[in-house]
């Protein structure tokens, strides 16, 4: 709005709508002494209130459309209102929730949408021993390398499956290792293991959670677990909440970046999914279950904390 005319108010509207119809079409409907007639205003009025300059409450929301730009803009277009108000705060703007929303509908900004998931491939077993729930659902953890889930997803390229096993700390929700290759068995999963193993520290007796997929309950998988020193958990079988945490990711990443990509060969997309873990997912990308922060700055945090004890 402009000058002393309040938001919503019936004449600034009337003002506003005889703007728009001056500025926007190439050859005039009608005059600007039409538009005043019939809505009831005076020409002298509509060319005061065009001459006005723009009050504060208008150039501070100009100010603040320009951030939600930026931000929605960093973000490739994934991010919904509230993780774009979170990176405003972090940014050392004060907006409220509402108004970032509602400015983020008048300049279009839609986050990219969920696509339907496909149907989940798998085979399950029994592994050699009992193998327990350790979990339960509570996906959180007081220190990073206490707690980690993993799983396995598949993406499509021009030269069949690509497979993606991932490693996720629980404190953090940091992918602290992953591994990619053309097939889904034991070696893969023991590869991103291993990875995370050599990336981060595990506390003694710390708990991996997965499904009861058949290469994670082998007797080679368990044993590789065994020499990291990790307790095996995992969830019941066709249930996938028991493995949210891990799940949530792959929607996440299919969402934001492989549903909008087509990765020609193998490479091309392990290239693609390599530069969204480290360079986005795990650096930059807000999230909500961390207080709406990086996990690289979550784990250095508590990196701190461990050196100042």
């Amino acid at each position: 709005m402009r000058g002393v005319l309040r938001e919503g108010s019936p004449v600034a509207s009337k003002y506003e709508f005889i703007d728009e119809m001056r500025l926007d079409t190439v050859e005039y409907a009608y005059s600007v002494e039409f538009m005043c007639d019939h809505l009831d205003v005076s020409r002298s009025g509509y060319y005061s209130w065009r001459g006005r300059p723009e009050s504060a409450t208008a150039q501070r929301r100009d100010n603040v459309k320009l951030l939600i730009r930026k931000a929605f803009d960093d973000a490739d277009s994934t991010y919904g209102y509230r993780r774009v108000h979170a990176q405003l705060h972090r940014w050392g703007h004060t907006a409220g929730l509402e108004l970032v929303r509602r400015l983020m509908r008048e300049l279009g900004l839609e986050p990219c949408q969920p696509k339907p998931k496909p149907k989940r491939f798998g085979l399950t077993q029994h592994a050699p021993g009992p193998v327990p729930d350790l979990v339960g659902r509570n996906f959180t953890a007081d220190a990073p390398g206490v707690k980690l889930v993993d799983d396995i997803t598949y993406i499509s390229t021009g030269e069949g499956w690509l497979y993606l096993a991932t490693v996720i700390d629980c404190c953090t929700k940091e992918v602290i290792g992953y591994a990619m290759g053309d097939h889904y068995q034991t070696p893969l999963i023991s590869r991103a293991i291993r990875n995370a193993a050599r990336n981060r520290k595990f506390t003694p007796g710390a708990i991996f959670h997965s499904d009861r997929g058949s290469n994670y309950m082998s007797a080679e998988f368990g044993k590789t677990l065994g020499q990291l020193g990790l307790r095996k958990s995992a969830g019941r079988t066709g249930i996938c909440f028991d493995n949210a945490m891990a799940e949530s990711f792959f929607s996440v990443l299919k969402n934001e970046r492989v549903s909008r990509m087509t990765y020609l060969t193998r490479e091309a997309a392990r290239q693609d999914i390599t530069r969204y873990i480290e360079f986005w997912y795990n650096h930059k990308r807000l999230h909500s279950a961390v207080g709406y922060r990086p996990p690289r700055e979550v784990h250095a945090e508590h990196q701190k904390l461990r050196i100042a004890a």
